[in-house]
């Protein structure tokens, strides 16, 4: 299997499964000397970990991260960082009722058409438990630029979105609810609809978006790996993602370009920002904010038509823990997969200048 490694100079190559004895990864090009404080890097994992609230996946997982290299007195060495997170909880035998099956809009189907063999406990490599991998890393990638700030929160979720841009919403409340909404009362309106919708064995989507401050400028590489492209890569490979959109994205066809265009002031900010801080395929410095679009779980604890491994029609019914909506777990997910896109993009502006 080709495509576990992400990233050209800070690079991120992950393994392991879902239900086997753990998940880790190999960060290879982080600078040499650089502090790393490994209990942020504890902390986030801790966020993005199941069994957190009524809304997620009851699976209960303490997601420990074990070093194994290179880290030497509380700094990094320049030599690759080896990382494990140990599976605790797993209960493979919730699976075997798809081992001859296929669940629809998952990846079981095309994985046995691809490689003629699967690990069907849990999805196995395909689980959205490979993205703990990305958390750390996203955590040490952060920590090469601690001056960007990079805060994602749920703006939708179903039916139910957020019409404020995340300049008129107090982005310290993100924390402060299960959903991670920062509009406590759209929180509590839509935790009750998760649950609602849980209830009926079924599942939701919704959008993750984000906004990142005090980028520097000059970050992103034209022609082919702009950072709005790489951005929208590292999205899309998140389990689930269905959509990514940056600056005013779709909404932008609505407007004329001399509404459109972000004017200039004097010192090189602009008045307007439908740009969403890249422009080129460079950051210009203002704040970069995005949107990515998750789907309902594919999984459902309910009875469903599917077909077995010779084509015939089976109908299953979902077992296991799982969660109703990905996004409020998803959002440290985005925060990572965006610290690492621009951890890169820093290194490669580094090297551009040599």
């Amino acid at each position: 299997m080709a495509g576990n490694t992400f990233g050209t100079v800070f690079r991120l190559m992950t393994f392991g499964e879902s239900h086997g004895p753990g998940l880790g990864g190999i960060i290879d090009g982080c600078p040499a000397g650089v502090a790393l404080d490994l209990d942020l890097v504890q902390r986030e994992l801790d966020r993005r970990r199941p069994g957190q609230s009524a809304i997620v996946t009851q699976r209960k997982e303490p997601d420990q991260v074990e070093f194994f290299s290179g880290l030497f007195e509380g700094k990094t060495t320049g030599t690759p960082i080896g990382f494990l997170i140990r599976n605790t909880n797993q209960k493979s035998k919730d699976y075997t009722h798809i081992a001859e099956t296929y669940r629809p809009s998952h990846a079981d189907w095309v994985y046995d058409q691809k490689y003629g063999f699967r690990d069907y406990r849990g999805g196995g490599r395909s689980s959205a438990r490979e993205t703990v991998c990305r958390v750390v890393a996203g955590a040490i990638a952060r920590q090469l630029l601690p001056e960007v700030q990079i805060q994602a929160y749920v703006s939708q979720v179903g039916e139910m979105a957020l019409e404020k841009p995340y300049t008129e919403l107090d982005l310290t409340q993100v924390e402060a609810n299960a959903v991670r909404c920062p509009d406590l009362e759209m929180a509590r309106e839509m935790e009750a609809y998760i649950k609602a919708v849980r209830k009926d064995g079924d599942t939701i989507g919704g959008v993750v978006s984000c906004v990142i401050r005090n980028v520097p400028v000059g970050l992103g590489e034209p022609v082919f790996d702009k950072l709005h492209a790489r951005l929208g890569q590292a999205m899309l490979s998140i389990n689930a993602v269905k959509g990514f959109e940056y600056g005013s994205g779709f909404e932008g066809v609505r407007m004329r370009g001399s509404v459109h265009n972000d004017a200039y002031n004097p010192d090189g900010t602009t008045t307007t920002n439908h740009s969403g801080g890249i422009q080129g395929g460079i950051s210009n410095g203002m704040d970069i904010y995005f949107r990515v679009a998750f789907k309902p779980v594919a999984t459902l604890i309910q009875a469903y038509e599917t077909i077995d491994r010779e084509g015939n029609p089976a109908t299953v019914q979902g077992k296991g823990r799982h969660d109703p909506c990905v996004v409020p777990r998803a959002v440290p997910i985005v925060e990572a997969m965006a610290a690492l896109v621009l951890a890169d993009m820093h290194l490669l502006a580094r090297l551009s200048k040599i």
